[in-house]
């Protein structure tokens, strides 16, 4: 089959959105399809199978902020749009943002049947725009996603239950909606990783993700000052972002400086290995891929009880919940384990076990079926 794939967020290999986009393309093609790519990755241009819009350049401040987060806008360029649609079996949207609005129109102009991918998190959104403090703005949100895009989908992908359910309850709808976790690559997995020398002696405390507002590592940073073992703790923040300057100045007078660094995607893998502790301190998650490698690899994880993060079903004991926001709370639960490491192991098997779920060669083959069946479903009719 030839499916478009549309890609408002592509090609720097950053964050959650780059990484599963990249995933689902290189799965499609290894199983024979003919693969579109409609994104703004400059690198991508006169590459076979890459339909590269131009870069949208805002204002300076925007523009800036927009650089400081790591992603490349899209302008839809209506003619490439337009050629990466004509002739699709199916046309699979990423995101649901300019160009895959502008796509999932042609599409729809076309009578070619559009799936659609649940990655944005109205949260997200709102807290952005600094609207999330304004009552109501989460549901008029979703509900401008759905009427804009999610209302014309012959399938939904939603990585969790818990966003489909946010979704559905928002917008008092059902939908023609499939849970199917984005899964990890099969190199995520426990392995012989040792300490780097400098750290031997220490508690190695892991977190990674966008440093960002809703991710929340400033309330780790405060836990990690309030624990009993605070000077032997190496707290390590993998990730980068726009809130770097503030956690940096947060962490001054720590015992032990934590450590802020982006690492690659195998560098994080053994990195999680070496680790003692991983922490997922996110009050806002859609899926939270980072933590489901923590799990993959065997780690002891620790997640917030937030009602608006996806991570907190994926805690294999009560023990591993901490009140989100709360640094108190999550300091109480990261000595609980630091002083009860036969415990921790027990429960680490038990994370490790839970891995299963998430295979990403089975989530994937999931994901085709779907997209594939909308277009055999329109074939039909």
């Amino acid at each position: 089959m030839i499916i478009t794939v549309v890609c408002d967020i592509y090609g720097k290999m950053n964050n959650g959105s780059d990484i599963v986009a990249d995933n689902l393309i290189t799965f499609l093609k290894k199983q024979g399809h003919t693969v579109r790519v409609l994104c703004a990755d400059q690198t991508k241009k006169d590459v076979e199978g890459y339909y590269v819009v131009p870069q949208l350049f805002l204002l300076k401040p925007l523009q800036d902020y927009v650089e400081k987060v790591g992603v490349t806008l899209p302008f839809p360029e209506i003619m490439k749009v337009e050629e990466a649609v004509t002739g699709a079996d199916v046309v699979h949207i990423m995101m649901p943002f300019a160009l895959g609005l502008t796509a999932a129109i042609a599409a729809r102009r076309k009578k070619i049947p559009i799936t659609a991918g649940f990655h944005a998190q109205a949260e997200n959104i709102t807290g952005y725009l600094k609207l999330d403090k304004v009552p109501g703005s989460t549901k008029l949100v979703y509900r401008f996603l759905y009427r804009h895009l999610y209302r014309y989908c012959t399938a939904i992908h939603y990585p969790t239950k818990f966003i489909r359910d946010e979704f559905e309850s928002n917008i008092k709808k059902n939908t023609p909606g499939y849970v199917i976790s984005n899964g990890v690559h099969a190199y995520v997995k426990p392995r012989p990783s040792e300490k780097p020398e400098e750290y031997k002696d220490k508690i190695v405390i892991l977190t990674t993700g966008r440093y960002a507002e809703e991710k929340d590592q400033g309330t780790l940073i405060k836990a990690v000052k309030l624990s009993r073992y605070t000077d032997k703790i190496q707290l390590i923040l993998g990730g980068q972002g726009i809130k770097e300057e503030a956690y940096r100045k947060l962490a001054e007078g720590m015992p032990v400086p934590p450590l802020f660094k982006f690492y690659s995607r195998t560098e994080i893998i053994d990195v999680l290995n070496y680790a003692d502790l991983y922490v997922h301190p996110a009050k806002v998650e859609l899926e939270g891929i980072s933590c489901i490698e923590a799990i993959a690899c065997g780690k002891l994880t620790i997640v917030s009880d937030s009602k608006l993060s996806a991570t907190r079903n994926f805690a294999v004991d009560e023990k591993c919940i901490f009140r989100a926001g709360d640094e108190d709370d999550l300091a109480r639960v990261i000595d609980y384990w630091i002083d009860h490491p036969e415990e921790r192991k027990i429960c680490e098997q038990k994370y490790l076990d839970s891995a299963l779920a998430f295979d990403q060669e089975k989530c994937m083959e999931e994901l085709e079926k779907m997209i594939v069946g909308a277009a055999e479903k329109k074939e039909a009719e």
